[in-house]
């Protein structure tokens, strides 16, 4: 019989809601708002006052060349990002549930990147990708192949998008190895016992029963890649070359606290809320669906 908690009167369960509430609006709701307020006024260059313009800086924004090239970046970069950290993370999750000698060491070693700051991995493949002294740079160049990030746009995408999925491969894979033993065994026995092979069971039996860890990462990690590649880009090529890393919130600090331009800058966090929030509802009204609980 299922045994649910009562509270005797309201006292006690709004003591116990309360800390979460004052955390989020301390921090999140007071700086949305003033973020959605700031975004209606130009400062002087002094920051001395503001004029109200509305909404001016959208409009602006909208018609900015830069800015919806932005949009472009952020999408190819946050589709890569995902589809590279869950796929090698799905496939070492599965070769971590197969392993039966050293599984310990072998988890161990593939959890440890998730305790680097992405700032920190944006230095370390920087270093191994300098033009000068990388290491890996230098092996390329004894292959004939001239690596240069800094002057190519293709180049420099790529080497954000890997040292972003690096570090988020620990994360995926404590998911789907935790998923992955969560499975029954009886039932991939049973599909062995019938003759199906390997990938056959993991395309027809593991996968689907992956699907509710799959969708829970495929959301966050696209949050990730809006929000928290900031570190990497910043210290690898700081939204070069030509712009072409610079995702959404990477314009935002670079107009707001490079340019100056809080106005604009404020406008681009409001529309890069309201992006992230129309993507989480598209895929939890549309990806969700062929989710298997």
């Amino acid at each position: 019989m299922e045994k649910r908690v009562i509270f005797k009167g309201w006292l006690l369960p709004l003591l116990l809601l309360t800390p979460q509430v004052v955390v989020t609006a301390v921090f999140f709701f007071w700086p949305a708002g003033q973020a959605v307020w700031q975004s209606l006024f130009i400062p002087d260059p002094f920051g001395l006052k503001s004029q109200f313009v509305g909404l001016g800086n959208f409009e602006f924004l909208l018609r900015d060349p830069f800015y919806r090239a932005s949009f472009v970046t952020t999408a190819v970069f946050s589709l890569l990002v995902t589809a590279v950290s869950m796929g090698v993370a799905l496939y070492l999750a599965v070769l971590a549930d197969r392993l039966i000698k050293g599984a310990g060491t072998y988890r161990t070693l593939l959890i440890w990147p998730y305790a680097v700051a992405p700032a920190v991995a944006g230095v370390l493949w920087l270093f191994m990708f300098n033009t000068r002294v990388g290491v890996v740079s230098w092996y390329l160049g004894l292959l004939g192949y001239d690596w240069n990030h800094v002057l190519n746009g293709g180049e420099a995408m790529g080497l954000v998008v890997v040292a972003s999925a690096w570090g988020r491969i620990s994360y995926n894979f404590l998911f789907f190895l935790a998923g992955l033993q969560a499975i029954p065994r009886s039932v991939i026995e049973a599909a062995a016992i019938d003759g199906a092979h390997f990938w056959t069971r993991f395309r027809t039996i593991v996968f689907p029963l992956l699907s509710p860890v799959t969708f829970f990462l495929l959301v966050v990690n696209i949050v990730y890649a809006f929000f928290e590649t900031f570190g990497v880009i910043h210290t690898i090529t700081s939204g070069g070359p030509q712009q072409s890393t610079t995702i959404l919130v990477y314009k935002v600090y670079a107009d707001g606290f490079v340019g100056q331009d809080l106005g604009s800058s404020a406008a681009q966090s409001v529309i890069l809320l309201i992006v992230v929030g129309i993507l989480t509802v598209i895929q939890f009204k549309f990806i969700e669906r062929r989710v298997h609980y």
